[in-house]
């Protein structure tokens, strides 16, 4: 070969080497996932189809900015807390008590009756922190067992006789996981000055989370949990004017207002707008749902005490109240660890609107009032 021919085959050599240094690699192009799933087993709980000691799987870490469907809400949210560990904190709701904090946070809300005419909260967390918890006060059976529908942790500033020494100790490690400020917790909880006890018990997500990982609980909800089925919004030109609920309890009605700009319900307390003490805002429910259930008093109560049992397993009456229209139908639960689901009067399955679920339990024969079309 001449030296003018080497010379021109080193030139396009050198052509091609440099070709393939500049050029662009192939990345993959980004697929949405509509859900980042959880571990597929968890120490010590019961999950369908697998042992309390079945293996835990790691569960997988999401993509920075990938958005995955809340499981107790329906919520599009950030992937990594769609499925995070449920927590169930017992809030206390003596006027003395009011206003609370962290209802604005809160996946799942429940009211329901408690011992002395009084009623108790039960606020469930997942997606949303709160810095601000409480009043936390003692936990009772039936709010136990809604507690275990999520295999959730289990907030409580103790409890009656039967709640510590028999509900608790027959789930604990199975259904949910115990975080009693009076037995192994007490670093999740503090109290606050401004208030006299037992009113001035506090928490926040963040301490029940650092605590719950000391105890041996998993970072997320156990798989293969029945969830509720969700919606999109009724759009606003199928949406009522206006609406109300009364629900009523001894120490004062919960009421709602219908607001159809926003597809929401604003709620009250005692005829006074409920305001969160943790945002100052006000508490607003995007679903509000009435169970009937029978109550009675608990044989087993201790000395002096007149202790609620609510007929929570089996079936019964549900109201449910979402885009300013009311569903009446059926609620059931099979068991202590099932899921408490709602149904039409054709025995459908009721979809919610996706956001924060109010439960209000009162007693069967109670007057709920509303103004809305069925």
């Amino acid at each position: 070969m001449g030296t003018m021919d080497k010379a021109r085959a080193l030139s396009l050599i050198a052509l091609l080497v440099a070709g393939c240094a500049s050029a662009p690699s192939i990345q993959p192009t980004p697929v949405d996932s509509p859900s980042v799933p959880p571990a597929t087993g968890t120490p010590g709980l019961s999950t369908p189809g697998s042992s309390p000691s079945a293996t835990v799987e790691p569960t997988p870490t999401a993509e920075p900015g990938a958005t995955a469907y809340a499981a107790l809400d329906g919520l599009l949210v950030d992937a990594s807390a769609a499925n995070r560990l449920p927590l169930a904190v017992m809030i206390d709701d003596n006027v003395l008590a009011r206003p609370q904090s962290g209802f604005n946070a809160a996946s799942i809300v429940y009211q329901a009756p408690a011992d002395g005419g009084e009623d108790r909260y039960m606020l469930v967390f997942q997606e949303r922190d709160a810095a601000d918890v409480g009043p936390v006060r003692s936990g009772r059976p039936y709010f136990v067992y809604w507690a275990a529908e999520y295999r959730a942790g289990f907030a409580h500033y103790g409890g009656d006789e039967k709640t510590r020494l028999k509900v608790i100790p027959s789930v604990a490690g199975k259904l949910m996981y115990d975080l009693d400020a009076l037995a192994g917790s007490s670093r999740a909880f503090h109290r606050i000055s401004s208030r006299d006890a037992p009113h001035n018990a506090y928490t926040s997500t963040a301490d029940l989370y650092a605590t719950s990982a000391r105890r041996g609980a998993p970072d997320a909800m156990v798989a293969g949990l029945a969830t509720r089925p969700f919606k999109d919004d009724a759009p606003l030109a199928d949406r009522p004017a206006k609406g109300s609920i009364t629900v009523p309890y001894n120490r004062g009605a919960t009421g709602y207002t219908y607001d159809p700009a926003t597809n929401s319900y604003l709620r009250s307390v005692a005829g006074k707008a409920q305001n969160d003490a943790a945002d100052g805002k006000r508490v607003v429910a995007r679903n509000v749902v009435v169970l009937f259930m029978a109550l009675s008093i608990d044989p087993e109560s201790e000395a002096g005490y007149n202790r609620p049992v609510l007929a929570q397993i089996g079936k019964g009456t549900a109201w449910v109240f979402r885009d300013g229209t009311v569903v009446k139908g059926t609620w059931r639960k099979d068991d202590k660890g099932a899921l408490t689901r709602f149904f039409d009067a054709s025995g459908a399955e009721v979809s919610l609107n996706r956001g924060s679920i109010f439960i209000q339990v009162v007693p069967t024969g109670t007057k709920v009032t509303f103004s809305a079309p069925g």
